[in-house]
């Protein structure tokens, strides 16, 4: 994968779930599956960089088949070693180009990991491998920041994004490139921890082509899982896509 393998690997694996706690609330949680579910009807579910497992364990307990996919070893031994994995196939692989076997009436990638595709041609392939994995009337869901832009003056390109007791971080934009450079700080038994990320940004309506390309096209657009009204002032989307 184009994502830079080297940044979701043991130093992060190790911390992720930590670092993410407010992600795992179930109050953030709870909606997402309960979205995804509806979606995924009575078929598989195949999510996109399923990580330490956040989406996909609850998933499973409902009783659902769910696979994942994910270009790194490391996060996916967290997974294994959490209660009910047994129940979720996992394979170490490119969400823009790995091939499960199955069939699946959801596809999803959440949390604004398409980002991590750093390449335009990436993002597009990795559209195309989600219709190519679901039958008619099947569903790809992705949920991903609007990039803010708007907070930054002409010429202005540096973005503080997080400042508190436990560190800081900052985002870089291009906006030729769309390429988005980040830094996170953390501060661990006194040392500063640095942890640099590369992402390319991409607006909604980007997505939308993305998936025309692929045969697909939008269903709903929301400003997140409980489904409020999408706006221009909303920070985040999740888009639902349907493959006719």
């Amino acid at each position: 994968m184009e994502s830079g393998e080297g940044y979701f690997g043991e130093p992060v694996a190790a911390t992720y779930d930590e670092y993410s706690a407010s992600m795992f609330d179930s109050a953030v949680v709870g909606p997402a599956v309960g979205t995804l579910a509806e979606f995924a009807g009575d078929g598989g579910a195949l999510e996109f960089a399923i990580g330490t497992g956040r989406i996909a364990l609850p998933l499973a307990e409902r009783g659902m088949h769910v696979v994942g996919i994910d270009n790194s070893r490391e996060m996916l031994a967290r997974l294994r070693e959490k209660p009910g994995a047994e129940r979720i196939e996992t394979v170490v692989g490119d969400m823009a180009a790995t091939r499960v076997d199955g069939d699946f009436s959801l596809v999803y990638l959440v949390f604004n990991t398409i980002f991590n595709l750093t390449t335009q041609d990436g993002q597009v392939a990795c559209f195309e491998n989600a219709a190519a994995h679901l039958g008619s009337g099947g569903r790809f869901v992705i949920e991903a920041r609007v990039p803010e832009l708007q907070r930054l003056p002409l010429g202005q390109t540096v973005l503080p994004w997080r400042a508190d007791p436990s560190g800081m971080s900052y985002y870089v934009y291009d906006v030729v490139t769309q390429r988005l450079s980040g830094q996170h700080y953390y501060f661990e038994d006194g040392a500063l921890r640095p942890s640099p990320i590369e992402l390319r940004y991409a607006w909604p309506a980007e997505f939308d082509l993305m998936a025309r390309l692929a045969g697909m096209r939008l269903e709903h657009r929301w400003a997140g899982w409980s489904r409020e009204p999408f706006t221009g002032l909303s920070p985040s989307h999740v888009s639902v896509y349907e493959r006719p």
